[in-house]
């Protein structure tokens, strides 16, 4: 029982730390100077979920 609450938070730290770093990679996408750099740069966080 010990074993499964260990590895459950294992994985939500993993998940919080992959969300955060998508999460702070945004604020460059969002403040891309025209839409086609927005579109480029979006594509880049995307492709790694």
């Amino acid at each position: 029982l010990k074993e499964g609450r260990c590895r459950l938070a294992i994985r939500k730290k993993f998940f919080t730390v992959r969300v955060m770093e998508h999460w702070n990679r945004l604020l460059r996408v969002v403040n891309a100077p025209s839409l086609e750099m927005f579109k480029a740069r979006l594509d880049g966080p995307l492709s790694n979920l």
